[in-house]
């Protein structure tokens, strides 16, 4: 199981050993969108969903799900994170596509190991918040495109997607 770091040598899951890895700055920015209907996505702008401000509870439902990833993803070390910040954008529809919010999530920390899975974590709850808040209009909404975009920090150096 060369190169999955998750594998002993048996090829057994285990956590990462960190603890020879140097604390550096390290982060992480993911995004994702889910797409909806154009009155959907007008309710949202407008704050007229009746479960309240959308993008506000779906910001904090992410900011908390970063600080729990360790909880979620079973091999992911418990980080003390520095800081996250989840950031939405209205995009109606172009081209043929689809209206929709995107959802962006940059996480930071200093320490052994990245944030790429608290990144991923934050966008992936705060889409189902907004999908949630907002299911009772549009059952159809589609999560989708969620990705690392940057990575920043520790022995690998920068990743940014192309």
């Amino acid at each position: 199981m060369s190169g999955l770091t998750h594998f002993d040598a048996q090829g057994q899951a285990h956590m990462v050993d960190v603890a020879a890895k140097a604390a550096t700055h390290r982060v992480a920015v993911a995004a994702g969108r889910i797409e909806m209907l154009p009155a959907t996505l007008a309710i949202i702008q407008a704050g007229t969903v009746k479960k309240g401000d959308v993008l506000g509870i779906a910001r904090v439902a992410g900011i908390m799900a970063a600080k729990k990833t360790s909880e979620l993803i079973p091999l992911c070390h418990p980080l003390a994170l520095t800081r996250v910040a989840v950031d939405f954008e209205l995009a109606p529809a172009q081209a043929g596509g689809a209206d929709a919010v995107v959802c962006t999530a940059t996480v930071e920390t200093v320490g052994p190991t990245g944030v790429e899975m608290e990144a991923l974590t934050a966008v992936n709850v705060a889409l189902l918040t907004i999908y949630d808040m907002c299911k009772a209009v549009d059952r159809g909404m589609t999560i989708t495109d969620v990705r690392l975009c940057e990575k920043h920090g520790g022995k690998s150096g920068s990743y940014v997607r192309g």
